[in-house]
């Protein structure tokens, strides 16, 4: 199957239209008329990746290999290298990003990994109910989501209802209407923040809140008929005892 029909079904499954302005989901290298041999399916793209894709594969990943506007190609830099080995194996790199998340990611992680119903979507932020002592609630979830040390931000000791959001969603704090977010990167501001309105944070991981998109996507694929092979890049941060 041609690479543009591929992006068809993809905007069937999540509509591109739906990526936030800064966002730079869609076809990031290739040609529409490619022949499609397989499809791997990542969070993101790192080099080693590369000894295992076989030529004329077509690479589905959440973050945009290019965000912002490249001036110049250097092959020893980062993602310029990873643009050589795409075009010297004739593979072929589609995003989905703030469009995925929207749709399907969320829900994903909050219903299939945490066990949660969602009882509302909105964006980006995902609700759901809770009634459980706040520490005892992020106990439960670093072990679903495997973080052995999990950061939370306590402004609150009881958590009626929450909201999360896979990756970076601590700007949308302000706007959330539950006693405590799950998301990723939160800054030291947002922390205090969070105490001043006596809202609590849980720090569930970039990497680690994202890591199930190629499941997620596998199973959307499968639902029309297609076949994804997963091939997940590894987390970049390691972790070490003092």
């Amino acid at each position: 199957m041609r690479l543009f029909k591929y992006l068809e079904i993809l905007d069937e499954i999540s509509p591109f239209e739906l990526q936030e302005s800064w966002d730079n989901s869609g076809l990031i290298v290739g040609d529409v008329q490619n022949k499609i041999q397989r499809v791997y399916l990542s969070l993101d793209i790192q080099e080693s990746m590369f000894e295992t894709i076989e030529e004329n594969s077509l690479i589905i990943i959440h973050h945009p290999l290019i965000f912002k506007s490249i001036s110049m190609i250097d092959f020893s830099k980062y993602p310029s290298n990873i643009i050589k080995k795409a075009i010297k194996k004739d593979i072929s790199i589609v995003a989905m990003h703030t469009n995925f998340d929207k749709t399907h990611l969320n829900r994903f992680v909050l219903e299939s990994v945490l066990g949660y119903e969602m009882s509302e979507n909105d964006g980006f932020l995902a609700y759901f109910k809770v009634e459980k002592e706040l520490d005892a609630f992020a106990r439960e979830i670093a072990k679903k989501l495997q973080i052995e040390n999990i950061r939370i931000v306590k402004g609150c000791k009881y958590v009626k209802k929450a909201a999360i959001c896979t990756g970076s969603g601590a700007s949308l704090f302000s706007s959330m209407s539950a006693d405590c977010l799950l998301t990723a990167d939160i800054k030291y501001h947002d922390a205090v923040s969070a105490i001043e309105e006596k809202k609590s944070f849980i720090d569930i991981g970039h990497f680690e809140s994202e890591r199930y998109f190629a499941r997620c996507l596998q199973k959307e694929l499968q639902n029309k008929g297609l076949n994804g092979i997963i091939a997940n890049s590894k987390n970049p941060f390691s972790h070490i005892k003092g």
